[in-house]
């Protein structure tokens, strides 16, 4: 199974994507990315108005609509809405052709999604501050926060602050998004705004992903009827977030020198089962050590 902290497009398509990529068919029901958990809370927003921020154009929105979130809505969606939210941005003609008109000043927002990376941060935390201050109503007069009958829901989905990606050095991500929110709504209010974090390492994540895995056995195996899973081998490049969730949740877990973890930086912030140079050692130790345990286990 994957567990990412990813995101952005949804899952049959990152699917399709990795399938060609590796050349084996890896499914849906295999692939859990950060925002794949946001499916659990459709049923309570599938009619209501959401924010959804970041990843390309109105790429999260389609994701949030597959999920049963049926009135999704983009910051550039405001933006066409009134350009005087953001003066500083006029859309291009991509964008114009993804927006979908709406009265934001009639369309109370109950909760903010960020799905993945945004693309345009001060845009984005702009109209997030309007959002929570002002109590849903974007233009609305601004409502102290324990005057709000129903506070705005912010939920991050990936709390990494950085990434690897083809650059030599790591990236900033959502995490660090999440941080420049928070510094800026507090310069604005005096303090944070509470919120929900999921994403790797938070509990919530890896309860999720081991009913994905329980799930997954099922469709591979009907005769199986047993919940026990243990144990899971957590094989992973970021000791912050994959090593410290599958230390906090008792998986085994194997830290790669292939991604963000860089030896030459000192010992690893979340000490690892073992230490691989990469994936391919690392299935291989998993494999010899439970060939180990259970033989162990067989002769007692």
């Amino acid at each position: 199974m994957l567990l990412t902290n990813g995101g952005g497009l949804g899952e049959h398509e990152r699917c399709r994507n990795l399938s060609t990529q590796f050349g084996v068919h890896i499914s849906p029901s295999q692939y859990c990315q950060a925002h794949t958990i946001l499916k659990s809370f459709s049923p309570k927003y599938s009619n209501t108005p959401v924010l959804v921020l970041g990843g390309q154009l109105d790429k999260v929105r389609q994701v949030a609509n597959a999920y049963g979130y049926h009135k999704a809505y983009t910051t550039l969606d405001v933006l066409a809405w009134n350009p005087s939210v953001w003066p500083f941005h006029t859309l291009s003609e991509a964008e114009r052709q993804v927006v979908q008109p709406v009265d934001f000043f009639k369309t109370p927002i109950s909760a903010i999604f960020v799905y993945h990376d945004p693309r345009n941060w001060a845009l984005d935390v702009q109209i997030a501050c309007d959002v929570i201050q002002s109590a849903g109503i974007i233009g609305g007069p601004y409502q102290p926060l324990d005057k709000q009958k129903d506070p705005v829901k912010l939920v991050f989905c990936n709390p990494d602050l950085v990434w690897r990606s083809d650059f030599n050095r790591p990236r900033i991500g959502q995490g660090a998004f999440k941080q420049a929110f928070q510094a800026v709504f507090k310069a604005l209010t005096g303090s944070e705004y509470p919120h929900v974090q999921f994403g790797k390492p938070t509990e919530a994540t890896y309860e999720f992903a081991e009913d994905m895995l329980r799930a997954r056995i099922k469709e591979l195996y009907p005769e199986n009827t047993s919940s026990i899973l243990r144990p899971v081998y957590m094989i992973a490049d970021n000791p912050e977030s994959d090593i410290a969730g599958a230390e906090a949740v008792g998986w085994p877990s194997i830290l790669v020198k292939t991604g963000v973890y860089d030896p030459s930086q000192g010992p690893p912030s979340h000490l690892p089962t073992y230490l691989a140079e990469d994936v391919e050692e690392a299935v291989n130790w998993a494999i010899q050590r439970e060939l180990k345990r259970t033989s162990s286990i067989q002769s007692a």
